[in-house]
């Protein structure tokens, strides 16, 4: 994918864009994120959740929310400073020790023992990619099933206009109606 599609696909500036053409094209190749349908919902969301493909590292406060990080048992936050260490990073944001390593696993890169390497674009998209493909996010974006996978990848509805709107764009800029 050229970057000035996928700046109207994302909310992109040109030079991030640019940056994240590549990765983000091999990523979706990677993980069968290979139609119009199912790359304008992927786009979208990608896009609402990295700012633009601005952040891909949770900006840290730290908030209430955040400080609760630490000692999550369910997402393997167990050692101090697991909290922080494992914040969320990579294009759709992979948070805590057990989500590091599960996608360490399925990547074949020790994340777990160099988490800011998911911040790098090849990582970051891979591992957008890779959360895409593990939750079955295609089967609703081939169902037009917007909704399921903005709630499937955000756990609710959280920033939904921008969402609808750069799903409108994205189709738009891949040819869907």
């Amino acid at each position: 994918m050229d970057a000035k599609t996928l700046a109207r696909c994302t909310g992109a500036r040109i030079d991030r864009a640019q940056r994240f053409a590549e990765p983000l094209s091999a990523a979706m190749a990677e993980f069968s994120i290979d139609t119009a349908g199912r790359q304008a919902a992927f786009l979208a969301n990608v896009g609402h959740e990295s700012g633009g493909l601005h952040w891909v590292v949770e900006l840290w406060g730290p908030t209430i929310a955040q400080q609760r990080y630490e000692g999550r048992r369910d997402i393997g936050n167990t050692q101090p400073g697991d909290g922080f260490r494992f914040r969320g990073r990579g294009l759709l944001q992979t948070t805590g020790r057990a989500n590091y390593a599960a996608l360490s696993k399925a990547l074949g890169v020790d994340y777990v023992a160099d988490p800011d390497r998911l911040a790098q674009p090849i990582d970051a998209a891979r591992s957008a990619g890779y959360f895409w493909q593990s939750k079955g996010l295609s089967a609703f974006a081939d169902a037009g099933d917007f909704l399921t996978v903005v709630k499937r990848i955000n756990g609710g509805f959280n920033g939904l206009s921008e969402r609808q709107m750069l799903w409108a764009d994205a189709k738009a800029a891949l040819g869907l109606k």
